[in-house]
């Protein structure tokens, strides 16, 4: 391992004994890595909520804690962290009731700085091959469900390699239907948390009460029917990751309760006072500009910045045509086994007339397309006499100018309107269609006065 390498491995050292404390920082700083020591498990655990360690070297007989517990804590905060323990009182049934808990050596006082050095060299080496081993498994089948050979999707598949594995939060920016969910669910399966649950939160199909109330939880008695404390879904999500959809809608109030949460990593239940610490990642996506939201007040800054660490655009179908069709042949495959008939083959002319469209629905739309003509047709080829009429005298959009942003409104209204003409004002097809929520597309109705019962 190289000195560049090393200086970026990051080693705590915890004991209560400051003079050992010392010498061990010192000797491990003088070979390269970033040491930092702590005499308490308090600031140690403090400190690893905020940094993680690829190592923890900490004794196993603590003034404010035991070693073991230390040691599960840790593990819970951060999963790939090595732990060495150290003990002036080894035994053999310590020794091995501390490796069932996890952890990776145990070094019995007094011990020469040497073991230590090749405790950590074998650490550091068998993290580097795990890792190494998951992200190649990993990169082989995260993908999966996201289509595309176009140089922008290569892009995003790159990006996506290349920050899965950081723990930073994303923010995803696309049109509704152009796959922002997959994406997420690419960047948690490609990184350490996918063994860890990924769930997903529509920010936009809730009240304020019930946001807080599903994301945070809430104690028994906070409320009239409250009657058991509910996990909410940050803290169901510890260790992975939470999935906040079109976060644009979440109101205000919520925003900063949220912002909280991040800055803190900690959450209060709904009627509670104990903080409960949590370790998950957060993905967002909207089809909204956000920062046109800020400058109108609909969208808090500082929550802006918090949650694009890195951000993901998702173009439109439309600017990536030669992906068409590769994703029909993965829908008619996935439509046909799915419905238990046969796979058929495609025409071309199913294919080209698919590719003159512009897809306002995007991806989700595509996949709807093809699940109606492999579920009505009853030939062994798709031709494009089972495609809706509608794709063929679809009007070819102009290009959206980026920054004119009264012409994207307009343009946002008259596709709005346009499917849903096209679904008889049918809401629950619409929003399916656009993928937002009913309460979204309501909003969107009533601004457009084209709301209907219907």
């Amino acid at each position: 391992m190289t000195e560049t390498i090393q200086k970026k491995i990051r080693i705590y050292i915890l004991d209560d004994e400051v003079v050992t404390v010392r010498r061990l920082v010192q000797a491990l700083g003088k070979d390269g890595y970033a040491v930092e020591g702590f005499v308490s498990a308090a600031e140690a655990i403090s400190r690893f909520s905020e940094v993680p360690a690829e190592i923890l070297v900490t004794d196993v007989r603590l003034n404010d804690a035991d070693g073991l517990d230390v040691l599960q804590r840790i593990t819970a905060l951060s999963p790939a962290t090595k732990v060495i323990l150290m003990t002036g009182y080894a035994s053999v049934d310590h020794a091995v009731q501390a490796m069932k808990a996890g952890a990776y050596h145990y070094l019995a006082k007094p011990f020469r700085l040497e073991e230590l050095r090749n405790a950590v060299r074998d650490a550091l080496q068998e993290t580097e091959t795990t890792v190494a081993r998951d992200v190649e498994s990993n990169f082989t089948g995260c993908f999966s469900g996201i289509i595309g050979s176009s140089s922008v999707m290569q892009e995003i598949f790159k990006t996506i390699r290349q920050i899965a594995p950081l723990n930073c939060n994303v923010l995803i920016q696309g049109e509704s239907g152009t796959g922002k969910e997959l994406v997420a669910k690419a960047l948690h399966n490609c990184s350490g948390r996918g063994k860890y649950p990924f769930i997903p939160f529509n920010c936009g199909a809730f009240s304020e009460e019930l946001v807080a109330n599903e994301l945070f939880g809430h104690e028994k008695g906070a409320f009239t029917g409250a009657v058991s404390t509910k996990m909410g879904l940050l803290e169901a999500a510890n260790g992975g990751t939470v999935f906040l959809d079109e976060v644009g809608e979440m109101p205000i109030p919520m925003q900063i309760k949220l912002l909280r949460v991040i800055q803190e990593r900690t959450l209060l239940r709904v009627g509670g006072v104990a903080p409960v610490s949590i370790n998950v990642r957060l993905i967002a996506a909207t089809n909204r500009d956000i920062e046109k939201m800020i400058a109108a007040g609909e969208f808090r800054q500082d929550l802006f910045y918090r949650l694009k660490v890195v951000m993901i655009n998702i173009p439109p179908l439309r600017k990536r045509k030669e992906d068409i069709p590769l994703l029909v042949e993965h829908f008619v495959t996935l439509v046909a086994t799915q419905f238990g008939k046969p796979v058929p083959e495609i025409a071309d002319d199913f294919k080209e007339a698919l590719s003159s469209y512009t897809f306002p629905g995007n991806v989700r739309e595509l996949q709807n397309i093809v699940e109606r003509a492999v579920a009505l047709s009853r030939d062994a080829v798709l031709t494009a006499k089972d495609l809706p009429p509608d794709i063929f005298f679809a009007e070819i959009q102009p290009p959206v100018p980026e920054k004119n942003a009264s012409h994207l409104k307009a343009l946002e209204q008259e596709h709005i309107t346009e499917v849903y003409r096209r679904t008889g004002f049918n809401q629950t097809e619409t929003a399916r269609l656009l993928g937002i929520s009913r309460t979204t597309l309501w909003r969107r109705l009533k601004d457009l006065n084209l709301f209907s019962e219907k």
